[in-house]
């Protein structure tokens, strides 16, 4: 059973800056892809930015420019670095991890709540 955990949320003024992690149960290259998805109550879940085992990052335009994932492979943990942080940022943090072989399987964090308020 592959187990997903997240830290590093949290509250922060508009303008600050919070760094996600997540860590996985086995190596983070096993994974095609991590990914942070933002849930909020008045929209679906959304796919905020992605990094593929290959090193290739995308990401939600609303982010481009202020996040940045990365992963250390050593320590199997996947980042995201948010700067610049809005009020519109707020929301659940889920890190998500994809594997596309022999079938397409998505595995899920249990969330981290960030909060960006004066």
């Amino acid at each position: 059973q592959v187990q997903l955990v997240e830290s590093g949320g949290g509250l922060v003024q508009p303008g600050g800056s919070l760094r996600l992690s997540c860590a996985t149960s086995r190596s983070i290259l096993s994974f095609n892809a991590m990914r942070w998805y933002r849930q909020t109550p008045d929209k679906e879940r959304e796919l905020v930015a992605s990094v593929t085992n290959g090193d290739s990052t995308n990401y939600e335009d609303s982010v481009k420019g202020r996040f940045t994932i990365s992963r250390d492979n050593a320590r199997d943990t996947v980042y995201l670095q948010m700067n610049a942080l809005k009020p519109e940022d707020t929301g659940v943090y889920y890190c998500n991890a994809y594997v596309m072989w022999p079938s397409p399987l998505d595995y899920w964090g249990q969330g981290t709540q960030v909060t960006v308020s004066s």
